[in-house]
C-alpha cells in the first residue's frame, strides 16, 4: 500500500471528513484538512497533532480558499491525493417549497465549493503533473429521489464537472467522482431519521474508503467509482 502522501480532504469536523482523516493519519499519511467549526477543527490539531494541520475555512468562501492554499502550498507544497468531502443536504421538501437560500446553500458549498478549492491547489498539482482529485458524489449524482432536489442537482453537477476536469489534466494525473455509499452519518440521519443504523458508521466505512483511495492513480483518470463494501 503507498505510504507517506500528503492528503488534503475538505470538511474534517464530522462524519466521513473527520473519519478518513483519523484513519490516513493511522496510516502513516499526513493530512491536513479544513472544516467551518473551529471548535472541532482545534480539536482535530489536538488529537492527531504534527505533522497533520488543520484549518477554519469555509470552502465556499473562494477568498478564504485561496488564503488557506497559499499557507497550505508554502508550507508543505501541493497534495498528493485532494479530497473535496465537504458537502451540506437541503431538509426533506419538495423543490418548491424550498427557499432560495436552502438552495443557493447546498450548490455553494457541494459545487461552487469544490470549485473553489480545485481552483486553489490544483495548478501546482497541474505544474508537477502528479496527484489525484476526488470529487465526492452520491448515490444520488447518478440517480435521484424526491425531496432532495437539491442535493441531486449537486452531485450530479460533480459527476459533470469532474469528467470535463479529467480532460483536462495534464498525464500523470487523475480526477475521479467518488459515490462513499450509504453510511449512517447525520446527514443520511436528517434524510431518513432512525431508518440508518444498519448501515456502517463512518470508522468503519473509512477502513475500507481510505486504502482504496490510497491506490488510486492516473489509470483512474475520469471514472465514476463508488467504495466498494466489506463484503466485496
Amino acid at each position: 500500500m503507498p505510504r507517506g502522501k500528503l492528503v488534503l480532504i475538505t470538511g474534517v469536523t464530522r462524519g466521513l471528513g473527520r473519519a478518513m482523516a483519523e484513519e490516513f493519519a493511522r496510516l502513516g499519511q499526513t493530512v491536513l484538512g479544513c472544516g467551518r467549526n473551529a471548535k472541532e477543527i482545534e480539536s482535530l490539531r489536538r488529537t492527531l497533532g504534527e505533522p497533520h494541520d488543520f484549518y477554519p475555512v469555509n470552502v465556499a468562501d473562494d477568498e478564504a480558499v485561496k488564503s488557506w492554499a497559499s499557507v497550505v502550498l508554502t508550507s508543505h507544497g501541493p497534495p498528493d491525493l485532494l479530497i473535496n468531502n465537504a458537502g451540506v443536504i437541503n431538509r426533506n421538501a419538495r423543490l418548491w417549497e424550498l427557499e432560495a437560500r436552502e438552495f443557493a446553500e447546498v450548490i455553494d458549498v457541494n459545487v461552487k465549493g469544490v470549485a473553489n478549492v480545485i481552483r486553489h491547489f490544483a495548478p501546482e498539482m497541474v505544474r508537477r503533473k502528479r496527484g489525484v482529485i476526488v470529487n465526492f458524489s452520491s448515490g444520488w449524482g447518478r440517480a435521484t429521489d424526491a425531496e432532495v432536489a437539491p442535493y441531486c442537482a449537486s452531485k450530479w453537477a460533480i459527476e459533470g464537472l469532474t469528467q470535463s476536469l479529467a480532460e483536462e489534466l495534464p498525464s500523470g494525473m487523475a480526477a475521479v467522482a467518488l459515490n462513499p455509499g450509504i453510511i449512517d452519518t447525520d446527514m443520511l440521519r436528517s434524510c431518513f431519521e432512525g431508518a440508518t443504523t444498519s448501515y456502517p458508521k463512518p470508522a468503519t466505512w473509512a477502513k475500507v474508503a481510505v486504502p482504496f483511495q490510497l491506490n488510486l492513480g492516473p489509470d483512474d483518470n475520469g471514472k465514476a467509482l463508488t467504495v466498494p463494501s466489506r463484503t466485496e
